[in-house]
């Protein structure tokens, strides 16, 4: 029950729009917060932080802050977070193989749904 309840909190923590983009933009790299912002597109200050907090809470993102001044923060993926993003990478292959498909059935079920309201 325990492993249920928490796998469910995971998932909200990471099935975000914000999360997931975060974490491809990351990739096999390492960002500075100001370039994670550059990268994704449309996020706000506030929404980066509150995604990159629990991506880090939950172990994918590595946070290391250098003692400069200002100080230089930058963002790295773990190895479940690189794991995440494999995953994330083939819901996309997934996503590109079956475009047509999604697309024709949307177009099928929106004239339908037109038809009978």
């Amino acid at each position: 029950m325990r492993a249920d309840s928490l796998a469910r909190e995971i998932f909200s923590d990471i099935a975000n729009k914000w999360a997931l983009l975060i974490v491809e933009a990351i990739g096999d790299g390492t960002l500075r917060f100001t370039e994670l912002r550059r990268e994704v597109d449309g996020i706000s200050h506030k929404m980066l932080t509150q995604n990159l907090r629990l991506l880090e809470r939950n172990g994918l993102v590595e946070r290391t802050v250098h003692p400069t001044v200002p100080p230089r923060v930058e963002y790295t993926l773990t190895g479940p977070g690189q794991a995440l993003r494999a995953t994330v990478d083939a819901m996309c292959d997934w996503t590109h193989r079956h475009l047509d498909a999604i697309e024709s059935a949307r177009h099928r079920f929106d004239g339908e749904a037109g038809d009978t309201r």
